[in-house]
Order: structure tokens, then C-alpha cells, then sequence
């Protein structure tokens, strides 16, 4: 008898007790198998095809520039440092984003960074200061001079969307060549061959944890990982394994290998910061590292690699010998493939982790400043670009200027002890050449969100707007000069209602006949009186409305500041003056980027022809006598009057608001 006669007698003999199941778990196949898979075909096909990995709107502050003659000292170069995220190295600093310090001399490996203006290349250069600025910049990447280098900005927010997910997405070519390899070695070394699934990693998976009596090893592919990541939950179900294998050789058979690589190397899970949680290896870089993934070196790799394993257990920060441990596993496999040679492989095993000692993923750290932010770009652009566009947003914050608003406003308030207790505050710093809003503090408790008194606190100002009046009369010099006589006599005023309105001086006194310059240092009410009504309350009024105030209303009382204003407001006004009569808009923006570095926005203002420019002269030498002898001679009187401040203070009735506004050269300040 022939084999294919036995075959057929087996099957005759066979058959009436197999034709139901068979047919059963033929008419499964086709009524629910086939169905099912085509519908997680069609979910693959969709999902992979379309993946738009949601990237937070990242915001920085503006480039510090390192040019001979800036302002500068020790302790500010070293806190813009810090701020960038920069760390100060062992040794003289190589990596990006590291620095040394040698007594008054500073060495720099920046980063580099893209902006809308342009940005830089990463170098290395030596900062050395002196008497209080920058007294050269030396390019020790090519070893010459340097005209003026800056460092990259710091990252002073994060707008995100609700997946709450930190990642920067980079294509495969963007990622260091041993990475890319690295992450093959020690998590899927057949990854090129195999279709999704490996049984026989599985096998030996299955083996090793028999032996061990628990979890030692993972069985799964690159491409199961993906799988877990994108479509789905971590319950240890046979309904989820099923899945799984299912969906990996379906993603397997519609993508090449790079694809799903890339897709993987953007989307692993690296870590977590509060509600936000750290994907792929260029966002992990910079939250472990502080620099861009393409700088990486070997041993900062190995413990990416090594971390995909278990991202909370092999935290560099919190448990950094198991995360060492899993580094020199990582690093060992990069060896024994060929990725490493002896050399490179025994001199990343003797190098520290070199996590950065904080976390580089900042949410929000200036909220009065972002508040502001945050309108200026719900102008220009929808919600879904701002919370899941990958843009780049660029400022104008200056973060030692931020820091030390913020301290000084806390020394203030605690230095008037117990009075200072129920006090609120703010301050707003600007740089009046170009309108660039540099610091902002919006209450006592700045790191908090709350009421932003900086932008949204309306207040009178009291004796602050003087200064814009006493213009209006010095633009007219044949009438009025700084030594003219105004009057300070007492003041009996009948208002449209019926009372009679009696300013006084806070002295409580009247003086007689006094200089106009005297007059505006000392604050004098009556004669600051007898000069607008001379001028006209109704062209006062005017006036200050064509700065874009609104509610100017034009009654005597406006003449002592009866006006409700945000330190905002009072800086826009005071850039007039502080800028030699140029108006300039307040920005806080610079410009935006899109996820590939297109220049969407770009936020500047051309100045025009200055107005009234004499007078604005004489009004600000008017306004330093007020720091020099008049009511903020305090100023005059400490290590600050060197600079020469211009300033006025006000007052609200009963001294409910205290004002103070003032400039030098580049910074102007209303506290």
C-alpha cells in the first residue's frame, strides 16, 4: 500500500469524529479571526501611517550676550549658567553644556541653539571678567578673539497638551549611529530578521526566568515594545499577548525596519517629572543630560539604552547604583557586538553617570511672566498649535534680571518687618532701547499662579505721573525751563459738584515760590497743582491718552496721579522718557519656530523719530535729583549713586500704594 493510501484511509477513518471541530474552528477563523485581524490591520495602517507624535510648545528666555563691556559679575554670569542648565564641570569644561570657573575667568562649551534671529554654532570659549564687566571673549574652538558669542537661551516653560508627554522628535539619522545600534544590542539583536515576533527569544526568555524562578528576562522585539506603547495597557492578559504578536507582524508587514525603529526611538518611555512624562531618546538627553542627544558619549548611550528596561527603577538620580549597574550591562553588549572596542569600552565603564543634579525639564517657572506670555500668543496662534505643535517660543526674559527682581522685592517686603506682613508687591523690569520686557514679578509668592499684580493690579499712581506734565511744560521753552518759579502756594479748588478740593503737600506745608526742579524732586503737591492747571487738565488728559491709556478722566486730581495703572501700564509710559522720546509696545515675545525650525512669527519694533527730545532730556535730569535730593534720595545716599539712577516715587492716599520708577542707561524698573 502506497504512503498516500495510508494517508487517505487515516482521514476516511478519522473524518466523522474531526468534521465538527474542523469545521467549527474553520467557521471561527472566518467569521471572527479573519474580521478581527483585518480590523487591527486597518488600526495599524492607520496609526503608524498618520503617528504625529504630540510635542509640547517649549518657551525660552533670550540668549545672554558675552561680548567686552557687557555688565557683568561673577555671581550674575555663573546664575545665567545655572539657569541655562548649564553645570559647572570637574575639570575645565569639554562637553557641551558644561563650564569651569578660574577666578575671574570662565570656560564656556556651549551648546548651540537655533532662533529666530538666526543662533550659533557650539564652541568653547573663555569669558574673562573685570571691574564689573566682560573684559574679553576668546574663542578657543578655532583660538582667536571673539567679538561676541552668546549662550543658549534658557527654557523657562513648557506649554503641554493633555497626553502631558515630553518629547523632541528626531528622525533616525539625527541620532548618534552607536544608539541607534546600541538599543538593537541590548534589546532586540535580531531585529533586522525577524517579522515582529521572535519565538526563539521567547524560548530562551521563557528558560531563563524558569531557572531564575521569576522575571530575568524580556522576550520581546523592538517592534512588540512599539506595539505595548502605541495601541496597548500593560495588563498581563493572554488576550494582550495575543494582540500583541498579532499586531507586531502586522506592523512588521506594512513598515520597513527604520520606520518602526524611528517610531520606537521617538516614542520609549525614559522617565517622569511630576505629570510629565519623559519619550524618546533626544527629549530623555536633555532631561538627563542637559544637551542634545547628538552629544552624547558612549557611557551617556549605554544608560539611555539600559534605562528602556525600567525607567523608574534604573533612575540615575534616585538609585544611581542600579542605574550604573544597568549602564555597564548596556555597555557590555555594546562590546560584545562590535559596537565598542577595548579601549572606548574600558574607559566608559570608569566614567561616573554625569547626570545633570536637577531634572532639565522645567513646566512653568515665571508664571506673571507667562501669563503675559501665554496672551500674546493666543493673538497669533490656536490652542492645539500651542499645546501640541512642537513650537519653539522665544522671549525676552532675562533670567538673572527675573531672579533678582524676584529677591529684591522679597528683601524689601521682609525688611519692613511686621507692617511688611500683609503687604503685596510687584515689579516689572524693561530694557526701554527696544521695549523687551526682562523680568516680571507678579506678587510676593512669584513662583506661585495667582492674581499677576505686575500686569493686572490697576492702582493710583500717584505722584508717578508728574514727570509727563512737567515735559508738556519744558516742550515749551519760551515759557517754562528746570529754574522757573512754579508756585506753591495753598489751593482752594469749587468742583462741578459742589466741593472744594484742597490738595496739600505731604509735608503739609506750602514753600512759597519754587524751582521746577526742586518742585519735582521733592514732590511738591501744590506747585505740581499750579503748573497742570496752567498747562490745562484737559491737555493733560490728552496727552496721557495718546500713550494708549484708557479711563483718563480729565479732573485737577488727575494732576496728583488720580489714575489707575499696572506696572505694566507705568513701564509703557516710562519707556517714553527712559528712551529719549521713542513710544515703543512692551514685548515679551522675540519670535516662534516651528517643530523644524521654520521661522512662523517674528515679534520686533522699528523706532521712529523721536518726539519732544530736549525736553525729555531735561525731565530726566530732573527725575536724577529726585534720587539725588528729593523724596528717593535713599538712593543717592547707597552704592547705587554711581549709576546716576533717574526715578520718581508716588503715592495713593494715605500711602495705601507706594510707586517707585526709575531707569538707568539699559534697564528701566517700576516697583
Amino acid at each position: 500500500m502506497s504512503w498516500f493510501e495510508r494517508v487517505r484511509g487515516f482521514v476516511a477513518r478519522v473524518w466523522p469524529f474531526a468534521r465538527w471541530p474542523i469545521l467549527i474552528g474553520i467557521g471561527f477563523a472566518v467569521g471572527f479571526v479573519v474580521p478581527y485581524t483585518l480590523v487591527l490591520d486597518h488600526r495599524v495602517k492607520t496609526r503608524v501611517s498618520e503617528i504625529d507624535f504630540t510635542q509640547p510648545t517649549r518657551v525660552y528666555a533670550r540668549p545672554q550676550l558675552l561680548e567686552a563691556g557687557v555688565p557683568m559679575n561673577k555671581a550674575t554670569l555663573t546664575l545665567e549658567l545655572q539657569m541655562a542648565g548649564y553645570t559647572e564641570a570637574a575639570h575645565v569644561a569639554q562637553v557641551p553644556g558644561t563650564y569651569s570657573i578660574d577666578g575671574g575667568k570662565f570656560t564656556i562649551a556651549s551648546r548651540g541653539y537655533m532662533d529666530p534671529v538666526g543662533g550659533e554654532l557650539p564652541r568653547r570659549v573663555r569669558v574673562t571678567l573685570g571691574s564689573g564687566s566682560i573684559q574679553s571673549v576668546f574663542d578657543l574652538t578655532s583660538n582667536k578673539p571673539l567679538r561676541r558669542t552668546h549662550l543658549d537661551p534658557a527654557r523657562i516653560a513648557t506649554l503641554y497638551g493633555s497626553e502631558q508627554e515630553e518629547r523632541i522628535v528626531v528622525s533616525l539619522n539625527e541620532l548618534p549611529p552607536l544608539l541607534v545600534q546600541g538599543v538593537q544590542a541590548v534589546e532586540d539583536r535580531d531585529f533586522k530578521n525577524n517579522h515582529g515576533i521572535d519565538l526563539s527569544s521567547i524560548a530562551r526568555a521563557a528558560l531563563a526566568d524558569l531557572r531564575a524562578g521569576h522575571v530575568v528576562q524580556g522576550g520581546s522585539t523592538i517592534t512588540q515594545q512599539l506595539v505595548r506603547n502605541l495601541f496597548l495597557d500593560r495588563n498581563q492578559t493572554l488576550i494582550r499577548k495575543f494582540n500583541e504578536a498579532l499586531l507586531s507582524i502586522l506592523l512588521d508587514a506594512h513598515y520597513t525596519k527604520g520606520q518602526i525603529l524611528g517610531a520606537y526611538c521617538n516614542e520609549v518611555f525614559l522617565g517622569q517629572q511630576g505629570g510629565q512624562a519623559v519619550h524618546g531618546f533626544a527629549a530623555a538627553s536633555w532631561y538627563y543630560f542637559g544637551r542634545p542627544v547628538q552629544t552624547l558619549r558612549p557611557q551617556e548611550i549605554a544608560l539611555l539604552v539600559g534605562m528602556v528596561r525600567g525607567p523608574s527603577y534604573y533612575d540615575p538620580r534616585r538609585n544611581p547604583e542600579r542605574a550604573l549597574a544597568r549602564r555597564n550591562v548596556a555597555l557590555d553588549a555594546f562590546h560584545a557586538t562590535g559596537l565598542l572596542n577595548d579601549a572606548q569600552w574600558n574607559a566608559a565603564k570608569a566614567s561616573p553617570l554625569d547626570v545633570t543634579p536637577n531634572p532639565q525639564l522645567v513646566v512653568d517657572r515665571f508664571p506673571a511672566f507667562m501669563d503675559v506670555v501665554r496672551g500674546q500668543l493666543k493673538q497669533d496662534f490656536s490652542d492645539p498649535q500651542l499645546r501640541s505643535g512642537g513650537l519653539k517660543v522665544y522671549t525676552t526674559l532675562d533670567p538673572a534680571a527675573q531672579t533678582y527682581a524676584e529677591q529684591s522685592l522679597d528683601e524689601a517686603l521682609k525688611s519692613l518687618g511686621k507692617r511688611g506682613k500683609g503687604m503685596e508687591g510687584a515689579v516689572v523690569v524693561v530694557d526701554p532701547s527696544d521695549g523687551d520686557v526682562l523680568a516680571m514679578v507678579g506678587g510676593r509668592k512669584s513662583d506661585q499662579h495667582g492674581f499677576n499684580r505686575a500686569y493686572d493690579a490697576r492702582r493710583p499712581v500717584g505722584s508717578s505721573l508728574k514727570p509727563f506734565y512737567y515735559l508738556m511744560a519744558l516742550s515749551n521753552p519760551s515759557r517754562w525751563n528746570v529754574a522757573s518759579l512754579l508756585d506753591d502756594s495753598p489751593i482752594a479748588m469749587k468742583l462741578p459738584n459742589g466741593k472744594v478740593w484742597t490738595p496739600r503737600n505731604d509735608d503739609h506745608q506750602s514753600h512759597g515760590e519754587v524751582p521746577m526742579v526742586e518742585a519735582l524732586a521733592k514732590s511738591y503737591n501744590l506747585a505740581s497743582v499750579h503748573l497742570g492747571l496752567q498747562l490745562g487738565v484737559n491737555r493733560v488728559a490728552a496727552f496721557l491718552r495718546s500713550f494708549g491709556l484708557k479711563d483718563v478722566e480729565a479732573n485737577p486730581s488727575l494732576l496728583l496721579g488720580a489714575v489707575d495703572m499696572s506696572p505694566f501700564q507705568l513701564a509703557q509710559l516710562y519707556e517714553f522718557i527712559a528712551d529719549d522720546g521713542h513710544a515703543l509696545p512692551l514685548l515679551t515675545l522675540r519670535g516662534v519656530l516651528d517643530a523644524r525650525g521654520k521661522v512662523l512669527k517674528q515679534y520686533a519694533v522699528q523706532p521712529g523719530k523721536g518726539q519732544y527730545q530736549q525736553a525729555v532730556g531735561l525731565v530726566r535730569w530732573m527725575m536724577q535729583q529726585v534720587t539725588q535730593y528729593g523724596t528717593a534720595a535713599a538712593i543717592g545716599n547707597s552704592p547705587l549713586a554711581s549709576l546716576h539712577v533717574a526715578g520718581k516715587t508716588g503715592t495713593s492716599n494715605h500711602q495705601r500704594d507706594s510707586w517707585f520708577s526709575g531707569f538707568t542707561g539699559d534697564r528701566l524698573a517700576v516697583a
